[in-house]
């Protein structure tokens, strides 16, 4: 019976997955909004297509905005997994490999 629950768990994460990854997103994206305000003391960070910037204003902020994004996104599915393994007891990863 075990190794049936470990089966479908991950079905069932995917859901919890979904959520936590739209919410990590939405907090990424604020936390770099702020991030860059701190850092550059503007609202917009600059995007690859605008003329006006420079290579080093643009991979800059590609370098924090990529930094920011995947900690955010460990960091929820972490605590996802956790607290499906405190409320199910079973990690909701059948293998120990990750997402990459």
């Amino acid at each position: 019976m075990g190794k049936k629950k470990k089966q479908k768990l991950p079905l069932a994460y995917k859901p919890v997955g979904f959520v936590l990854g739209w919410a990590g997103g939405a907090l990424a994206g604020m936390a770099f909004q702020k991030t860059w305000k701190v850092i550059r003391h503007e609202d917009d960070a600059p995007d690859a297509l605008d003329p006006d910037r420079g290579w080093g204003e643009i991979l800059l902020a590609a370098a924090v905005q990529g930094a920011i994004f995947a900690a955010v996104r460990s960091a929820m599915d972490r605590a996802g997994a956790k607290a499906i393994e405190r409320s199910t007891g079973v990690w909701p990863s059948g293998d120990k490999g990750g997402r990459d």
